[in-house]
């Protein structure tokens, strides 16, 4: 497929971009520091202004099939990228007709009662960006709610028996949204996971 990575220069993305191109899917790497991303064969870098209009958001797609949001400011910019910027992408993306839409949400983000205070506004921007996908869109959503990020080796093993705090290595996380675009019984679905014991593969395929 040709897909949309929104983000591409993050630290998910950077993974995701390897896991899709490992599956040979051609991507389009998103992202405002678009030099920073290295063409090749499978990945041509894309400027992507989130403060940008949904007309300029949507040429910036070109033909891909799918889009990824894994986007983020990290805490600075949490109102036009966290949120606005995310729900513009939505937008570009039913304008363009595209279907598949993947986004990368925090745990708990629909559940306010179990955020952390530390973390208060950036739940509330992901809350609403989550909650205009589900309520706002016809895409054909799938949202991915991981807890804490590490920078760790990750085990390709995880849970989504998720009740409370839950950790997980970068590269777990990107090979979950990897695997997601290619079960449609994650279609429509809010996924919680932390890192577990069940394989990815099996994991997603229970969903």
């Amino acid at each position: 497929m040709k897909i949309f990575i929104a983000g591409a220069t993050g630290r998910v993305g950077e993974e995701l971009i390897k896991n899709l191109a490992a599956k040979g899917h051609d991507i389009y790497a998103g992202a405002r520091r678009d030099q920073d991303i290295e063409a090749t064969d499978s990945v041509k870098p894309v400027h992507l202004d989130l403060h940008g209009t949904v007309d300029e958001i949507a040429d910036t797609l070109a033909d891909a099939e799918a889009v990824y949001f894994v986007a983020g400011s990290r805490g600075k910019d949490l109102l036009q990228t966290d949120l606005y910027g995310a729900v513009k992408l939505m937008q570009a993306v039913e304008q363009k007709g595209i279907k598949r839409y993947i986004h990368l949400s925090s745990l708990f983000a629909l559940q306010p009662d179990k955020w952390s205070e530390a973390l208060t506004e950036y739940n509330i921007a992901k809350f609403f960006s989550d909650s205009w996908l589900i309520d706002k869109t016809k895409l054909d959503y799938t949202i991915l709610q991981p807890g804490t990020l590490k920078e760790i080796p990750g085990s390709g093993k995880i849970t989504i028996d998720i009740i409370e705090k839950s950790e997980n290595a970068i590269e777990n996380v990107a090979a979950v949204l990897a695997a997601l675009l290619e079960q449609d019984n994650t279609i429509k679905k809010v996924i919680l996971m932390g890192d577990g014991e069940t394989p990815i593969e099996e994991a997603v395929k229970k969903i």
